[in-house]
């Protein structure tokens, strides 16, 4: 598990609404976690929590933050890893601090400015959920003002490897990763998600494709809860096909699954 996005979190500025859209849409299990009058709320997707749902905390909303999904990247030394996303050019917003019998974590963002945490969880690590499980994360995707900057740093950092390339046409390479090292130039490790450069981004960000049961089915669903679809559905190289949208509250997210019909 270690070096790889294990958790999914939402920060938002209505939790209640929150939690019904995206059981709704994405159709997560939701599992309330410690005080009755401010739980911090667990999505599960195969039996097991892959992320969470809490409210945007005062501070960082008094500071103008908006809701937003982001990604935990596993570490064994929380310390280290911070030290070296520093050392590799990168910034760190919020020093390691303990989430009593959670872990520690730390909020840091690449050389290029998408921001993802670090997590040294506490405990023994849960098995991944599978790709193509309703609810689970199938795909990880970073826009970035600069995508061969950006893969290079991930790939520093975590190990990361390059797998298959996409050419783009006038929008670049589109560079898909597998969150594990190889050992040489015909080994490949599973992809789990792509980097690209996206001149049209405000600002660079990482987005992450919950697979969904029917993508015309979740369309529908995303428009009936008060969402908006930003892009898709597109069809995408393996026959999955994507939506980017907005949830009531205006965090982006992204969804992935089959065409039923």
């Amino acid at each position: 598990m270690a070096s790889k996005f294990f958790w999914y979190e939402l920060m938002t500025d209505d939790r209640a609404a929150a939690e019904a859209f995206y059981k709704e849409v994405i159709g997560w299990t939701l599992s309330p976690y410690g005080p009755a009058e401010d739980p911090y709320v667990i999505v599960e997707a195969g039996g097991r929590g892959v992320g969470g749902i809490m409210a945007i905390p005062k501070e960082a909303c008094d500071q103008g933050m908006k809701p937003c999904w982001a990604g935990y990247v596993h570490v064994g030394d929380i310390d280290a890893a911070v030290a070296k996303v520093r050392a590799g050019g990168g910034k760190v917003y919020r020093e390691p601090q303990m989430i009593p019998n959670i872990g520690r974590f730390a909020v840091c963002a690449d050389p290029q400015g998408a921001m993802f945490n670090l997590m040294q969880p506490e405990g023994e690590d849960m098995p991944p959920v599978p790709m193509g499980t309703v609810g689970a994360i199938d795909w990880h995707e970073l826009h970035s003002s600069d995508g061969k900057a950006g893969f290079g740093f991930y790939a520093g950092q975590f190990g990361w490897s390059a797998t298959d390339a996409l050419d783009m046409g006038p929008m670049g390479t589109y560079q898909m990763f597998a969150m594990e090292p190889v050992s040489g130039p015909t080994e490949c490790g599973v992809t789990v998600g792509g980097m690209m450069t996206d001149a049209q981004a405000p600002n660079p960000y990482w987005t992450f494709y919950f697979h969904v049961d029917d993508i015309d089915a979740a369309q529908g669903r995303i428009a009936a809860n008060g969402g908006s679809v930003l892009f898709g559905p597109q069809e995408v190289p393996g026959g999955a096909w994507i939506i980017n949208a907005l949830d009531p509250q205006g965090a982006m997210f992204s969804i992935a699954g089959p065409k039923a019909g």
